[in-house]
């Protein structure tokens, strides 16, 4: 809970520096000509871009010989999104929402632990896609600097941790076992002068990586089968784009396809890399930077930010929390391998 305050505060300042800076004036006169109709399209295309991601999770879920309906699985992923947002774990206390709801459903937790490592995936392997297009369209406006570039770089080191790790596991469990043992005896040895204890358990990796190769096998002979879940992830980055591009629409602002692109990439990147929740504060300062630089005037740049950041971070936040209740409130911790 103290992450996410402070994540917050930072929001908080980095909202006020902007303020500070442009024309509260010119805000006023963005705020007269907006319509709101777009503002209430925006949201609508938020919702399908949840059921749209529940459609990701199914098409993995069968990928790996699960079967689960997908009214279901928006409930458990938003839920999700909501507790890796109000838990600092890492995006573990989220994959323990998907570890309880498949204990409740009689399935593998080994091979739903590789539907979430699979989805991340996939969604890096689609961000990618949309990553060079936005570098493209900075490059051609002189806008890419070191920061971008080191951040993509930070993305690209961990999407290949994430297939690697995948990679052992579909060759040997034993490798994963012993990776994931270094893995977790690294940790610790980082962890323990803060903690006075070990944070993870490495006897538990050999087991836990039996479970996970179960999985991974599942995936062999599946190579056009795979190429669902990443359309899914292109689609969920299309509609992402379509809810920016129509809080444009909302405040009356012109804008290019380019600017669309290069200010979505610049936004999603630090929304990964950041080390607040979902990039709490950190997003709000990098989109509004990247917006101005592509030619959109600050005050506009301000309101379509926050406006962005409301429909698709705090509004699916509140859906979440909403979707945990319905499902219980109650989650077992993740296994810790």
């Amino acid at each position: 809970m103290r992450k996410i305050i402070i994540a917050l505060v930072l929001m908080l300042a980095v909202v006020f520096v902007i303020l500070r800076f442009s024309e509260l004036k010119d805000i006023m006169n963005t705020l007269h000509h907006s319509n709101y109709r777009f503002l209430i399209a925006a949201v609508i295309i938020e919702l399908i871009w949840l059921f749209n991601s529940a459609t990701d999770y199914g098409s993995i879920y069968r990928l790996l010989g699960l079967e689960e309906k997908t009214p279901h699985l928006v409930l458990v992923a938003t839920a999700a999104n909501f507790v890796n947002v109000i838990a600092p774990s890492v995006g573990i206390g989220g994959m323990a929402v998907f570890l309880d709801d498949a204990a409740r459903q009689n399935h593998s937790t080994g091979r739903v632990t590789v539907v979430g490592v699979l989805y991340i995936l996939f969604d890096y392997v689609a961000f990618f896609c949309v990553l060079t297009l936005g570098f493209i369209v900075l490059v051609r406006r002189n806008n890419l600097n070191a920061g971008e570039l080191t951040a993509a770089a930070i993305l690209l080191a961990i999407a290949a941790g994430v297939a690697f790790l995948l990679y052992l596991g579909y060759k040997s469990a034993e490798r994963l076992g012993s990776a994931l043992a270094w893995i977790a005896r690294l940790i610790n040895r980082i962890l323990r002068p803060f903690i006075h204890r070990d944070y993870l358990q490495e006897e538990r990796a050999h087991s836990f990586a039996h479970e996970v190769a179960e999985g991974i096998s599942m995936l062999r002979g599946k190579r056009r089968e795979m190429l669902w879940p990443f359309l899914y992830a292109c689609n969920n980055f299309a509609l992402l784009i379509c809810v920016l591009a129509f809080t444009f629409l909302a405040w009356g602002t012109p804008f290019t396809v380019g600017t669309l692109v290069g200010g979505f990439a610049i936004a999603y990147l630090f929304l990964i890399v950041s080390p607040t929740p979902s990039g709490l504060g950190v997003v709000e300062g990098a989109m509004t930077i990247a917006l101005n630089t592509l030619r959109v005037q600050l005050e506009a740049a301000v309101l379509i930010t926050l406006t962005y950041r409301l429909i698709t971070f705090w509004f699916p936040l509140v859906v979440g929390g909403v979707a945990f209740r319905i499902l219980g409130g109650k989650t077992k911790p993740a296994p810790t391998a």
